[in-house]
């Protein structure tokens, strides 16, 4: 021990334990320490059995060596695309290192919440800096340098520095006390105002299921937190008052509160040295056991969560990786198929319920909540590698779902079932509301690659794949008939193949094939022909694009198509894209650049907003009052969410957001392949859902920029009953409208356009 004068501010470490008690105190701290890299220990030895990775941080291999097309430049064959801005699209390291210190993605969408875990965060990282900075003083400068050295122990604990330390350190503790009793309230009135805490599976096991291991390890977890601050503040206390309150301890002033509550219910200073040695050593325990109890645990998430934010890669889901290089396996079958990145994953989710609150297909009524699949999937995976967590699993009276084990035992059908995979929109809500970096998307396209590969997909599905391998578009109808749409026209659109057009107007299957999108594709021709835009079709030689068919899982059918529209694009004479497809957009702009695509890609929108604040587009004021619907592909992939809005402000449109829009916005339940499967099981289709949110606002027309948009919310428009008081329309038919009405003279008077 480490004597100081009574007059001189500092105290005494283990100042009444004896050195047969330090020493069992020493032992236990080396056991716990132990225990807590053993465990670290088994958590990385599976991370490592993953696949190395093409994220940040664990990309071992040289560009385009895991890509497969030309040009590849990173994971999956894709380029890194130019940067798309958004709260989990931080690039690089120092972005990422900034998202996690100011805890940016937890208060994104609960600006509360958020608060509270960063004063947990940075109150408990104090502490961390304050316990570490004793064991320097007593450990390393008291005993061993001083103490080998010079032959007596000294401390740098006392002085002005004791004063400043206990000051700031004790406003780190109340921080963190104060963010830990807000989540714990907050937990406790989950069950009817935070229903994304509340652990129901969306998919129902036939012989049921129980999760109370969840909420009592959620309970221990946050009581042994809210333990260790409080019994550090009474210990706090107890000193100070068996020491007759030493007028520098009132920088300690958190301890200081504390010794006076003590005094006044009775406790004195011989009283206070009796609690003082019990309570120091059960608050010493507890934060022992802690340490040792971390890595097995719901509190493993302190480290993986700040890890997984670290090697997050914002591109990932925009531009899928390849299936796994294992012979013989088109999908995810076996731990080893799992990259490093998705396996931290698994371990990095919090049970937080974001991705769970904003899923269209668990709205819906779908079998799918993105939570329930990672946890699933965690726990699979621990019992592929002998892990036995403390409270963190769900039990089944049979061996099905995340215990299932053994031969025959498929990962995608057994553990995750089927329909479950397809009920996925891949519309990246969940990435993108999920505040530690999960990639949930590519993990289930993973998985659906297995159940392609094995032919266990819904009839629609297969028809509709059969017909694009066939035909080159899901209608499965002749490439001739492609452009047949163009026929009603009284001009012609000249054919890029043949001769030099500014823009390559990639159509899609839907807007070409589609009778009721037809006549929107005619108008968008009729707009850009009066324009004076150059632009071209490529005609027959179109195909698919692939977003929705790698999205299903079909692989080898993508890379057939993305060959073909390659092919086209290089017999043509162009200078950039555009398309009316936010899918086709998606997967042209992140994609087909991996394959050797060097063409700028925009979106319809993007031309018309440009059009019509040049001037090229003369219109006339509308004066609507406007709700607009941001596709996912087009908002939330690719946060192209000003150029609607500038056309409609450009139109002398008053647009009124609904609750849910721009990176935020709500799935048409199109998307990832769905509307070539069967709905009718849905409790409520999300399309409904999302007219019915639009109904509340007093609009009289709802505006799409998606072929498919157009196609859901006409039918989601009648179903509902809400035809006789709203309209959907495109927003080319807004832009015809205004451009053809008497008085249409350039852009609308008054109308700010913004940049």
């Amino acid at each position: 021990m480490i004597p100081l004068p009574s007059a001189a501010p500092g105290r005494t470490i283990f100042a009444h334990e004896s050195p047969v008690a330090i020493i069992v105190f020493y032992c236990l701290a080396v056991i716990s320490i132990a225990v807590f890299f053993y465990g670290w220990g088994r958590r990385l030895a599976k991370y490592r059995a993953g696949r190395s990775t093409g994220c940040r941080l664990l990309r071992p291999a040289p560009a385009g060596s895991s890509g497969t097309g030309p040009g590849t430049t990173g994971h999956g064959g894709c380029p890194v695309p130019e940067v798309v801005a958004g709260v989990n699209a931080t690039p690089g390291t120092a972005g990422a290192v900034l998202a996690l210190v100011t805890n940016r993605t937890v208060r994104r969408r609960s600006r509360a919440v958020g608060l509270a875990h960063l004063a947990v965060f940075w109150g408990f990282a104090g502490l961390l800096v304050a316990t570490t900075i004793v064991a320097i003083d007593y450990d390393v400068y008291g005993h061993l340098v001083t103490g080998l050295l010079e032959g007596r122990q000294r401390s740098f604990f006392n002085g002005d520095f004791y004063l400043a330390f206990n000051a700031v350190f004790d406003a780190a503790g109340v921080a963190a006390l104060g963010g830990t009793l807000y989540l714990l309230w907050r937990r406790a009135r989950a069950e009817h105002f935070h229903p994304q805490l509340d652990y129901r599976r969306a998919e129902q096991p036939d012989a049921g299921y129980s999760r109370s291991a969840f909420v009592a390890g959620d309970w221990l977890f946050i009581g042994v937190l809210v333990a260790l601050l409080f019994t550090g503040f009474v210990v706090q206390g107890l000193r100070i008052d068996e020491s007759h309150f030493p007028p520098y301890e009132r920088w300690t002033w958190m301890g200081w509160l504390f010794a006076r509550a003590l005094t006044g219910v009775g406790i004195g200073a011989e009283a206070a040295t009796t609690v003082h040695s019990y309570l120091w050593w059960l608050h010493a325990s507890m934060a022992l056991g802690f340490v040792a109890y971390l890595p097995f645990s719901k509190a493993m998430h302190i480290v993986t969560s700040g890890a997984d934010l670290l090697v997050t890669d914002p591109s990932t889901t925009r531009c899928l990786p390849p299936p796994p290089a294992a012979e013989g396996r088109a999908g995810y079958e076996v731990l080893t198929d799992f990259t490093r990145k998705e396996l931290l994953d698994l371990d990095a989710c919090t049970k937080c319920g974001r991705c769970h609150a904003v899923c269209p297909a668990r709205a819906a009524g779908a079998a799918l909540s993105p939570r329930d699949l990672i946890l699933d999937l965690r726990q699979w995976a621990e019992r592929q590698r002998g892990i036995r967590p403390v409270l963190d699993w769900e039990t089944r009276p049979d061996a099905t779902g995340p215990a299932a084990t053994g031969p025959g035992v498929s990962l995608a059908g057994d553990v995750v079932k089927e329909h479950t995979l397809w009920a996925c929109t891949t519309c990246m809500a969940c990435v993108e509301a999920c505040p530690v970096g999960i990639e949930h998307v590519p993990t289930i396209v993973q998985l659906r690659r297995s159940l392609v590969d094995q032919g266990r997909m819904e009839p629609r599905l297969q028809t509709a794949l059969q017909n694009l391998a066939q035909q080159g578009n899901s209608f499965g109808k002749s490439a001739r008939m492609r452009a047949r749409w163009t026929k009603a026209l009284d001009f012609s659109i000249p054919d890029a193949r043949k001769e030099h057009v500014d823009l390559l107007w990639f159509v899609g299957d839907h807007a070409s094939f589609d009778e009721r999108l037809q006549e929107l594709s005619r108008t968008l021709a009729r707009v850009l022909h009066r324009s004076g835009v150059s632009f071209g079709l490529l005609y027959d030689e179109e195909r698919n694009s692939g977003n929705d068919v790698r999205r299903v899982g079909e692989e080898g059918l993508f890379e057939m198509l993305v060959e073909h529209n390659l092919a086209a694009f290089t017999k043509s004479d162009f200078s950039e894209i555009f398309t009316t497809d936010p899918h086709s957009f998606n997967t042209l702009r992140n994609e087909y650049p991996g394959y050797g695509l060097e063409k700028r890609v925009r979106h319809y929108t993007q031309v018309l907003a440009d059009l019509l604040e040049e001037g090229a587009i003369p219109v006339r004021p509308l004066g609507r009052r406007v709700t607009y619907h941001d596709p996912c592909y087009l908002g939330r992939y690719n946060r192209v969410v000003q150029a609607p809005r500038r056309v409609l402000r450009s139109l002398g449109c008053e647009t009124v957001e609904m609750p849910r829009n721009k990176d935020n916005t709500f799935c048409c339940g199109a998307g990832g392949g769905r509307i070539w499967m069967d709905d009718s099981h849905l409790t409520e289709r999300p399309s409904e859902m999302r007219i019915k949110e639009a109904a509340e606002l007093g609009v009289d027309t709802f505006v799409v920029s998606c072929p498919k948009d157009y196609a859901m919310y006409s039918d989601a428009v009648k179903t509902t009953g809400h035809a006789d008081h709203m309209t959907v329309r495109d927003i080319v038919q807004l832009v015809d409208e205004a451009s053809t009405a008497p008085g249409a003279l350039g852009v609308a008077s008054g109308v700010a356009v913004e940049a």
